[in-house]
């Protein structure tokens, strides 16, 4: 499946402390072209984040326009998959949404 960028997706997101994997949301983080041309996603890990916290997770302000049915947060653990294992498109997010992580996005891997 094609994805566009600020679209979540339901993928299998792989665990760090053991070789398995969950269907999970996910923020599509590249853009429509790069997905089609390369045949794999670049996504940002979503999340409730009840037990841990990083500094730059951002609360998602309209989850249900994404699709989520709970008060989630992108956090910027990122990975590529292919398109292939992408399930399905959960929803889009909301402008507000968008611009505030653009603005994040431009700070943690633009700028100094």
């Amino acid at each position: 499946m094609i994805c566009d960028h600020f679209q979540l997706a339901a993928v299998p997101f792989p665990f760090m402390e053991r070789p398995a994997s969950k269907r999970r949301p996910a923020l599509v983080v590249s853009n429509r072209n790069f997905n089609s041309e390369n045949d794999h996603t670049v996504v940002a890990m979503v999340t409730t984040a009840k037990v841990e916290h990083w500094a730059s997770d951002y609360i998602i302000l309209k989850p249900a326009e994404a699709g989520l049915p709970k008060d989630c947060f992108v956090r910027w653990k990122i990975f590529t998959l292919p398109n292939m294992l992408i399930s399905k498109v959960i929803g889009d997010m909301a402008d507000e949404d968008r611009e505030a992580l653009m603005i994040q996005a431009r700070k943690i891997f633009i700028r100094a």
